[in-house]
């Protein structure tokens, strides 16, 4: 416990200032979190849900923390032009782990809808927060929820009131910026009421060539028969390790997407918990990632059907060249009582080389007779007929290899339900399998990677 004692002595002296530059809604979870993270340390290999990941070892780095909430000398909507072609989005930004709100655009959001930052949601919208915040994520089951909860000052409120539809797709982008070895702790709550529909992109980029750790916990409240999609697109650098646990709760009817692409990276661990409480609910889970060198992709997904005739598709795909390691467990929980389950697990992974790594473990516990679930996962190189079928057609070997990889991946991609994202990412993937950095057209902190 060295290494926790060391966090835990820094909350204590800074305790005072944590709580004075902070809401009440953070600072009321923040003793019960800290005591909690005491408990049980960092995750360690030692735990089923974190058996493929390390986590400790990457909060050994010694990191910067701006617990004083110092603005930092950036304006994003100035340095940070990227886009998608064909596509409208309102643009948010945060930068480390504040919202960025000095220079927020005009966005005729529909009447009702709150996007802003999250300690300034508690001061003007209160009733609004309080009934959500902290709820789901439970401090006493997992570490990183508990660390995160114990130093989180800010992070992002979206809300969308009864009945209203946000036809205007919203994209935040998280921005990684420092000057020195930097941890940032940021928070999200999404709260989607009864028949309203919304999409939200999530991108995360890092600006400065420095060793970046990220813990965010999000929180999605689905009410009944709403419909919420979310995309998190990936696009940081080698140097950064991305540490996400979202837990999720849907209600009678609802639909959810989630889709997890990560493009480029260090080391991701991204954690999912879905809860269908209510009958008639839809999950989609699906992700991809692309990783070479001595990249790592960990997703861990939880489904738990509680209430009766609720569907649930898991798809996740991994392409991993050189030494990457990747890994994938999912588990689909069918409750006593939750008749006419319909559940599908895939995981589909391709190694191009003898050193990349991939551990899957799909798994099923099913406490209800009336069902029909099922899961498959498969580890495997490129199909060398199909190879050898292209290269008589003369087709180049690499670009052979490109086109079967791109056809491999594609079937995740297909999942977005918004045409230019969807565009974008064909192209980008493109771009990523050809050696390139997926970097964005127009965007000037990509250059400077």
């Amino acid at each position: 416990m060295k290494l926790e004692q060391q966090y835990i002595d820094l909350y204590y002296e800074a305790e005072e200032l944590l709580r004075a530059k902070s809401t009440r809604q953070f600072n009321a979870y923040r003793s019960k979190a800290i005591a909690d993270f005491r408990e049980q340390g960092f995750p360690t290999r030692k735990q089923e849900n974190y058996k493929y990941t390390n986590i400790s070892q990457y909060f050994e780095t010694d990191y910067g923390l701006n617990l004083n909430r110092l603005n930092i000398p950036v304006n994003p909507y100035e340095v940070f032009k990227c886009d998608v072609p064909n596509m409208s989005t309102s643009l948010y930004f945060v930068v480390n782990d504040m919202f960025y709100n000095k220079a927020l655009p005009t966005y005729n959001l529909p009447k009702g809808v709150i996007f802003c930052g999250l300690n300034e949601a508690y001061e003007k919208y209160p009733h609004l927060v309080e009934p959500y915040y902290c709820k789901l994520a439970d401090t006493a089951t997992d570490g990183i929820t508990a660390f995160n909860t114990a130093f989180a000052q800010d992070g992002v409120f979206f809300y969308v009131p009864e009945g209203v539809v946000v036809e205007k797709p919203i994209q935040l982008v998280n921005i990684l910026r420092a000057d020195v070895n930097f941890m940032v702790n940021r928070r999200m709550l999404i709260v989607i009421e009864d028949g309203a529909q919304a999409k939200l992109l999530v991108c995360d980029h890092a600006m400065d060539d420095k060793d970046f750790l990220a813990t965010q916990v999000t929180e999605v409240f689905v009410g009944k028969n709403a419909t919420l999609d979310i995309y998190e697109l990936e696009e940081t650098h080698t140097r950064t390790v991305r540490i996400s646990n979202l837990y999720a709760k849907q209600e009678a009817s609802s639909n959810l997407l989630l889709n997890e692409i990560t493009l480029h990276n260090g080391v991701t661990r991204n954690t999912t918990e879905v809860s269908l409480v209510g009958e008639g609910a839809e999950t989609y889970l699906c992700g991809m990632a692309i990783a070479d060198k001595k990249q790592h992709v960990d997703n861990n997904t939880s489904i738990k059907h509680i209430a009766p005739n609720c569907n649930s598709k898991e798809l996740y795909k991994y392409v991993l060249d050189n030494q990457a390691v990747g890994a994938f467990a999912g588990m689909v929980l069918v409750c006593p009582g939750a008749q006419h389950t319909n559940s599908q697990m895939t995981n589909r992974n391709l190694c191009a080389t003898r050193e990349a790594r991939m551990y899957t473990q799909p798994q099923l516990e099913i406490y209800a007779d009336d069902v029909k679930c099922g899961h498959g996962s498969t580890v495997g190189q490129l199909d060398e007929n199909a190879l050898f079928y292209m290269r008589a057609r003369g087709i180049p070997e690499k670009e052979a290899r490109l086109l079967l990889m791109f056809a491999f991946v594609n079937e995740v991609v297909d999942t977005i339900r918004l045409d230019a994202l969807k565009d974008r990412l064909h192209h980008l993937v493109e771009k990523r399998f050809r050696g390139d950095l997926a970097r964005c057209q127009g965007c000037s902190i990509c250059k400077e990677l």
